[in-house]
């Protein structure tokens, strides 16, 4: 036992010291932290530096027994169904990639993930479902873009888009095209620039309407090639792309699903595609960032995340089983009828990628002076 008579600070601490040596030789002695963390409990003269010690053991410990739990529980996840929370009606694009999500996940794991479609309010009745769902990983979310634009659209949602969700995955990209009408004296993103340039509003470009990921696509073009060309919204993308064929509006930004056709026909002229790299499936179309917009980028895209607080190990457990998926020919297949790109990022990349979508689209809906709701 140390005495208790006063001792000098430098003295009391190499006894201290010692103390504790011998105290930590007895209890691997003894077979564990117990009886060392009892003893230590019970020292009057250095409570302060006691406690702190116990503390960091304490901390140690319970780390440990929750990395411990944490394996246990992505080693039997799931027990039971899991619901893929789909904020959007049943049928159309984003929908079919939950579901094709969902059927490949349910054969991984063993268990049905069943997708629960949750349409309305710009996606954010079923995207508020999810953020306020138990955090056992029994509840997933698909998202797309209006995830992030919603933040800068709607000032009072019912969650907030980056804090509430744990990403898990980047499942792809869904890019779309720079066309115009055969009748343009344009065969290159400069000869559009110069055209566009030399008479500012002249030029128009169609969208499926206010907001929507053509409308973004061109108003971004505008911005980063500085240029104005003037809008024309349509009730849906078919109708746009219609009259860009006549001749009505000259400029569109469609995916290639809606306009390949008309391409290859004769009747729409492509000159670029607005993803970062060439695409796999178009590799001999340029990028509009290597013809002259640098920093240009856009993609429609689908992504997979859960509530916050949702067990790290499932977390990982999903992206490694959604990664897998991606890989497979069948899948592939599947995103390219949609014109999908698969990517299958880590949790990391995703989160950097939502962060960064959602400053991008904050900044380009304030530019163009888009009307929150």
């Amino acid at each position: 036992m140390v005495s208790c008579r006063p001792l000098s600070e430098p003295s009391a601490h190499r006894l201290f010291r010692v103390n504790i040596m011998r105290q930590e030789m007895n209890a691997s002695r003894r077979g564990g932290l117990e009886p060392m963390v009892s003893k230590l409990t019970r020292t009057d003269v250095f409570s302060g530096e006691s406690s702190r010690l116990v503390a960091r053991i304490m901390v140690t410990v319970g780390f440990s027994l929750l990395v411990a739990a944490q394996a246990v529980q992505a080693q039997d996840y799931p027990t039971r169904p899991v619901r893929l929370i789909a904020p959007f009606s049943a049928g159309g694009g984003a929908d079919s990639v939950a579901r094709l999500i969902a059927e490949r996940l349910s054969e991984s794991l063993g268990k049905q993930v069943i997708v629960d479609n949750r349409p309305g309010a710009s996606n954010i009745i079923g995207t508020d479902i999810a953020a306020k769902a138990q955090p056992d990983g029994y509840t997933i979310l698909l998202v797309i873009n209006n995830h992030v634009t919603n933040a800068s659209l709607f000032p009072k949602l019912p969650y907030d888009t980056e804090r509430d969700f744990t990403p898990i995955t980047l499942i792809g990209l869904n890019p779309f095209i720079l066309v115009v009408h055969p009748s343009l004296p344009a065969r290159s993103v400069q000869d559009l620039i110069t055209l566009a340039r030399a008479k500012p509003g002249a030029l128009n470009f169609a969208s499926a309407g206010n907001g929507t990921a053509a409308h973004l696509a061109a108003e971004l073009f505008n911005v980063k090639a500085k240029v104005k060309m003037t809008h024309i919204p349509y009730k849906g993308i078919s109708q746009a792309v219609i009259d860009v064929v006549s001749g009505v509006v000259q400029v569109i930004f469609p995916s290639p699903a809606s306009a390949i056709s008309q391409v290859k026909a004769g009747r729409l002229r492509l000159l670029a595609v607005t993803t970062r790299e060439r695409l796999r499936s178009m590799p001999d179309v340029p990028t509009i960032g290597e013809s002259g917009v640098p920093g240009y980028e856009f993609s429609n895209w689908w992504g997979l995340l859960a509530p916050r607080g949702t067990p790290r190990s499932v977390v990982l457990r999903l992206n490694r089983e959604v990664k897998h998926a991606l890989q497979q020919q069948g899948v592939q297949a599947r995103l390219s009828a949609l014109s999908g790109e698969p990517v299958g990022s880590s949790p990391e990349y995703f989160r950097d990628y939502l962060k960064a979508e959602t400053a991008k689209y904050a900044q380009l809906i304030k530019d163009i002076g888009l009307k929150p709701h």
